[in-house]
């Protein structure tokens, strides 16, 4: 095994006394080709081009003597440190960090970040990276080849934001552009890179060295100088305007009964990464408790006034919804892959095409037995297990006197 390994995270900056003494102490030393091309790295040390880092960890743990591993910025922020103190390697490391990509392009864009996600895109992550840029006003994307800006800002299509595209940070090829999310597929773009998608809120005049599109205005949602949280990554809708789901329909000013939602948002079962499809959306209550949950939501209504309803409820709660007018089927042809969906209407029409689309989860209530079996039908014929519910309850008043009965089938089906 090797007598010591120290991992140093390269920013473009000129190494540490520290990062300098464990270089020129190296008798092996891991890097991509253009780390094992630096200045400070001694000729004499064997030399490692890292591709896998398995591989790479494996001939470090049987070399004898002392090994530096090169990677950019904080290597223990989506980094080689992870893999690399892996049980199966049996590594001890010490680290000396560099400034972290992210840090670097929040810099650049003159904004805080403690609030951000930060998110890894990946040909495999793609879509859940876009989906919590979707349901987040601040993300930080790191990206890879065939995820980059383009992919993300496609996969966008429909939701407005700005992209700050950070390429070749700490270079003397850096660049930095800033675009509103419908122009960024027309560049091609240097992978891999930074990209921050801001957006929601009213915007300003913003970052004038860089020109083109302005980002969020100081005091708006995004950017609150001043306005700090007490733990990072802060969580849409919050703090909002109450504490806790499932909240009576009144704080909507519709009519489903509390309980029937929480079933629905309990099997539904909305997380970060999700895409939830809110059917007949009406009041906008599920759409906004389960983007309160972290998902990204679109809500479908076909009423006009609705759309407009629903639309102020997500911003009255702090969160974002994207809200789309239209009749189901036809309104859900053009629109992303969903993780889960809640029907509002029992059409079993409306169940079969998006049962099509194979998301993990449906859920759909309906008034009589007849609505809920053909609903049934439908999500059994397109492949689904399907649990059924009849859910009863009383309204009692400050009399314990019976001020509304209320009974509802709801049905959830899982794929199989």
């Amino acid at each position: 095994m090797a007598d010591r390994v120290t991992v140093i995270g390269w920013d473009g900056s000129p190494p540490s006394d520290a990062a300098r003494a464990a270089l020129d102490a190296a008798t092996l030393v891991a890097g991509t080709r253009h780390h094992l091309a630096l200045p400070y790295v001694p000729a004499q040390a064997e030399h490692i081009v890292l591709g896998s880092i398995d591989i790479a960890a494996r001939r470090i743990a049987g070399h004898r003597g002392t090994a530096v591993v090169l990677a950019d910025g904080d290597p223990g922020f989506f980094g080689v440190v992870r893999a690399l103190r892996d049980p199966e390697h049996g590594l001890e490391i010490e680290v000396i960090p560099g400034v972290s990509a992210v840090a670097r392009a929040f810099a650049r864009a003159g904004m805080p970040w403690d609030d951000a996600r930060v998110v890894v895109a990946t040909s495999r992550t793609l879509r859940r990276a876009v989906n919590v840029c979707r349901s987040y006003p601040k993300v930080a994307v790191l990206t890879a080849p065939g995820a980059g800006p383009a992919e993300v800002a496609l996969l966008l299509a429909g939701v407005h934001r700005t992209f700050v595209i950070c390429e070749a940070l700490g270079t003397e090829q850096e660049q930095i552009s800033v675009l509103t999310s419908d122009k960024v597929a027309d560049h091609i773009w240097r992978d891999p890179n930074v990209v921050l998608v801001v957006g929601g809120s009213t915007s300003a005049p913003g970052i004038a060295a860089l020109g083109a599109a302005p980002l969020p205005a100081p005091g708006s949602a995004v950017a609150r100088p001043g306005a700090g949280g007490w733990i990072a990554g802060r969580d849409p809708g919050f703090p909002g305007p109450v504490r806790g789901w499932a909240l009576p329909a009144s704080e909507y000013g519709g009519d489903v009964p509390a309980h029937v939602r929480a079933v629905q948002l309990a099997r539904l079962g909305p997380r970060t990464g999700d895409l939830v499809w809110d059917i007949g959306s009406a009041d906008g209550a599920v759409a906004v408790e389960a983007a309160r949950f972290g998902a990204a939501v679109i809500a479908v209504d076909r009423d006009a006034d609705a759309c407009d309803w629903i639309t102020a409820t997500a911003r009255r709660s702090g969160v974002q919804v994207q809200v789309v007018h239209g009749t189901a089927p036809q309104a859900l042809e053009d629109l992303p892959e969903p993780d889960v969906v809640r029907i509002g209407c029992a059409d079993a029409a409306v169940v079969a095409a998006c049962a099509a689309r194979r998301p993990e989860r449906i859920v759909a209530s309906a008034a009589t037995r007849d609505a809920a079996e053909a609903v049934d039908r439908a999500l059994t014929e397109g492949g689904y297990t399907v649990e059924r519910m009849l859910l009863q309850s009383v309204e009692l008043g400050s009399g314990w006197d019976e001020r509304d009965r209320s009974t509802d089938f709801v049905l959830c089906g899982t794929r199989r």
